[in-house]
């Protein structure tokens, strides 16, 4: 049974929907091809998603918020033969390549450190990721899941759902962005754990009345910068986070955070090689039953009790005279700053350094850049200080509420991005 919206639909109901849908557009096995599926109803989507699963054939799941033309070029993008589209009536598309194996879970990456691709996992891949997730991260048995993330992503699809399924439990779907209303499913359930983004969690940590607390939360995708991460931690009972990549699934679950860049411990069906300390520091690289190792592209070390730290992205790094800045750090320090609520480091190319680091801000009242720039030089070692400081209204972020440096310092560099008041940072 799945909660969605506040109302309950038990298996019969995905059963006989499911059934409804695979006869009406065809499903035959494994023979059925590649759907790329774009529903703005969550039953409806996860009906057919459950369709096709049973038939195993291959399904592409899109954001509900995905215009047509956007739908339709990750549709092609992922060789899909048909888009569904808000509708059982299938657009079938150009002759596309045909896909070897088994029926898969298709998904694109994010693309933040390059052109985005599509990922395609198999059935049993996923399978093998819910049973080594569930075995492993027990805390949970006796919580509701609450997913209040796009259950188009794997992370609310597969840890969220289909985990809490494979646990017996009753996942809740909320399907808003309202965090007041969130607040209220949260009240009347006993013992919820949150599946949701780190920007929703600061966002309720900080409208919790003084007192109340939330059960237990999940935070995954990003980083949690400091200053929220304290704010986070003091307002939840139990807070857990979990890493991964897209060609993997989930990596590592913590299940009692006590610093924001402790990811977890590796889920027992993988194995990863990586530095061993912070001075040591090396690419995370994964690798499953004997198969391909899967470049991060993270930067990060794991500690003799197996914890595994992260500490940057690869692609990330900005070289400032041959010297190593973390956009992480920076973002961190200004964060700490009164009335700064968030910001992003990027690096921008600089003819007497080869890179430095430049800002975008966002706070609850203006806040000059001569102001971020001398909290900064209290804080940051000389060859971390932004050179440009820039306020805007909302940091930029990406529907699954990642932050995507190169995209922010790409639209920086077209101008796009009030002009800064330069500043010195030498």
């Amino acid at each position: 049974m799945i909660q969605i919206d506040g109302r309950l639909y038990d298996r019969t109901y995905f059963e006989e929907a499911g059934d409804r849908i695979g006869r009406q557009v065809g499903l035959n096995g494994g023979k059925a091809g590649r759907y790329a599926v774009c529903f703005g109803n969550t039953a409806e989507w996860l009906s057919f998603f459950f369709a096709i699963r049973k038939a195993e054939a291959s399904v592409l799941p899109i954001h509900p918020g995905t215009p047509y033309p956007a739908a339709r070029k990750l549709a092609m993008t992922a060789k899909c033969d048909r888009l569904f589209y808000n509708s059982l009536t299938a657009e079938v598309l150009e002759a596309q390549e045909e896909a070897p194996g088994p029926g898969r879970l298709l998904h694109m990456s994010s693309g933040t450190t390059g052109a985005a691709k599509c990922i395609a996992r198999s059935w049993n891949d996923i399978d093998r990721e819910v049973e080594s997730y569930v075995s492993t991260f027990r805390e949970p048995e006796g919580m509701t899941p609450v997913i209040a993330c796009p259950t188009t992503h794997s992370y609310g699809l597969i840890c969220g759902i289909l985990v809490a399924l494979k646990r017996g439990q009753v996942p809740v779907v909320v399907e808003t962005g309202n965090p007041k209303h969130l607040l209220k499913v949260l009240r009347e359930i006993d013992r919820p754990l949150l599946y949701s983004s780190p920007a929703i969690l600061h966002t309720l940590s900080r409208l919790l009345p003084e007192g109340e607390r939330l059960y237990a939360a999940m935070t995954s995708g990003t980083l949690l910068p400091d200053p929220w991460f304290t704010q986070i931690r003091a307002r939840s009972e139990h807070l857990f986070q979990q890493y991964g990549c897209s060609e993997s699934g989930c990596i590592a679950i913590n299940p009692d955070m006590h610093g924001a860049a402790d990811m977890g411990f590796v889920l027992p069906h993988l194995e990863i090689s990586t530095g061993t300390s912070a001075e040591d520091a090396g690419e995370i690289v994964v690798q499953s039953d004997g198969g391909a190792a899967i470049h991060t592209r993270d930067l990060g070390y794991r500690r003799k009790n197996g914890m595994l730290v992260f500490m940057s992205r690869m692609d990330d790094m900005i070289n400032v005279s041959g010297l190593n800045v973390y956009p992480g750090d920076v973002e961190d320090a200004v964060m700490a700053m009164p009335d700064v609520t968030d910001a992003v480091a990027f690096r921008k190319t600089d003819r007497f350094a080869g890179e430095r680091v430049t800002l975008l801000y966002s706070a609850s009242q203006p806040v000059p850049p001569q102001d971020i720039r001398e909290w900064c030089s209290r804080h940051l070692a000389t060859h971390q200080l932004p050179i440009e400081m820039i306020q805007v209204g909302e940091i930029p972020r990406q529907a699954n509420g990642k932050i995507s440096r190169r995209d922010v310092a790409a639209r920086h560099a077209a101008g796009e991005f009030t002009a800064p008041e330069r500043g010195v940072a030498s």
